[in-house]
């Protein structure tokens, strides 16, 4: 064996992993491997830690990615004896059984669990000509559960996200736009009309309100309990950011954080290594009182006119327990058009309202909605384009059980 054999094992070993953290989700490219290369060079090999840290520092760009990270390089370098086998630059490659370790995210089982020509080909969707029991591949998706996508449907996912529309019913404002039909007379336009005819009569000019969308908020709560959906319904919020005006987004764990600047940004990873860059909190504890409170006395004011729509993006689980979040929920409700909650646990069957949290918050909002797939977001742009009553009907279901 030559003395640069081992060297070479170890750069392969890394190509390895970056490969497979690139089949996770992760943006590796072959500068990121280099880099990772040339950083084990300086720290060394004769601590684990610091061989973690270095791999992290290259691989890992937003908050958001540490979790997967870690999952993969405990499982890709879990052998016990790893620093003897480090020593000796001789690494373990990529193995096929199940690690003892807490159980991972499909899309990096998917990809560390085999890759090329060791999987066998994916079954193929038959059309048949009496499709009555058959369901498409992209029906599937659209149902499927945001935690139970693997990384090639967690892509198509944030495509399809990006084509989403989430159209607003239009509310009538006070200005006026002309209209020959209109309700009301213009004595201004019609006085001008009249002067360029020289004084003769003419007919009545008419005007009726202008109507446009309301502005739209959005708070979405990105705290531990909410890691695995926050990823999608930050690009579910660029998506809604990008396709109209007005629209206010922030995010919040132990504090509130304003990343309406940040998503206007075109190129959604541009956008989200920006707020990944801005927010401190993320995957941590959840103090929605005092995120509320932080809004309603900051930003109120300044984002909820002209009749703002707010969507409130939580599980409603509390790390205060619930303590003062009635009163800050009930000026938040008071102070817009219509509140909406999206709650990713609506998804289980036997879901019951019984955390403090959402007991506080239940009473407060005029619809209840679930936010754990695509099809549950394009069920809210149909609630939200519709002109029905201010509290839905189906919210009476859960204050029952609440109030129970």
């Amino acid at each position: 064996m030559t003395d640069d054999a081992p060297a070479g094992r170890l750069t392969l070993n890394l190509m390895h992993f970056a490969r497979a953290l690139r089949a996770a989700g992760l943006p590796v490219g072959p500068g990121k491997v280099l880099q990772a290369v040339e950083a084990v060079e300086a720290v060394g090999l004769s601590n684990r830690t610091d061989f973690y840290w270095a791999l992290h520092a290259i691989f890992v760009n937003r908050h958001d990615q540490s979790e997967l990270f870690d999952q993969a390089f405990h499982v890709f370098w879990r052998n016990p004896d790893i620093l003897k086998k480090m020593m000796s630059l001789m690494l373990p490659k990529v193995r096929t059984e199940a690690p003892d370790q807490p159980e991972m995210a499909q899309r990096l089982a998917e990809a560390l669990h085999g890759s090329g020509a060791e999987q066998e080909e994916p079954e193929k969707t038959e059309i048949e000509v009496d499709a009555s029991f058959t369901v498409s591949a992209a029906e599937r998706l659209q149902d499927k559960d945001f935690e139970k996508m693997t990384g090639e449907e967690m892509a198509q996912a944030k495509r399809l996200l990006a084509r989403l529309a989430l159209p607003l019913a239009e509310v009538t404002t006070r200005r006026y736009r002309p209209d020959p039909m209109g309700p009301r007379v213009d004595p201004r336009a019609t006085l001008r009309r009249m002067l360029r005819t020289g004084g003769d009569l003419s007919d009545l000019a008419r005007k009726r309100r202008r109507t446009r969308p309301p502005p739209l908020v959005v708070l979405c709560d990105i705290s531990g309990s909410m890691t695995r959906y926050s990823r999608m319904l930050l690009h579910f919020m660029h998506a809604v950011t990008n396709d109209r005006d007005r629209v206010y987004s922030f995010v919040f764990g132990t504090r509130l954080t304003n990343i309406t600047r940040h998503l206007r940004h075109k190129d959604v990873d541009v956008a989200l290594d920006a707020v990944s860059g801005a927010v401190a909190d993320w995957s941590g504890g959840t103090r929605i009182g005092t995120a509320l409170h932080a809004f309603n006395r900051t930003w109120a004011r300044r984002v909820l006119g002209q009749g703002a729509v707010v969507l409130l993006i939580t599980d409603g689980l509390d790390r205060d327990a619930g303590e003062g979040l009635a009163a800050e929920a009930d000026r938040l409700h008071k102070s817009c058009r219509r509140l909406v909650w999206l709650n990713p646990l609506l998804r289980w069957e036997g879901f019951a309202p019984k955390s403090s949290g959402i007991r506080a918050l239940l009473p407060h909002v005029d619809d209840f909605l679930a936010a754990h797939s695509l099809n549950s977001l394009a069920d809210l742009a149909g609630v939200l384009s519709s002109e029905g009553p201010r509290r839905s009907p189906g919210l009476r279901r859960w204050l029952k059980e609440a109030a129970g």
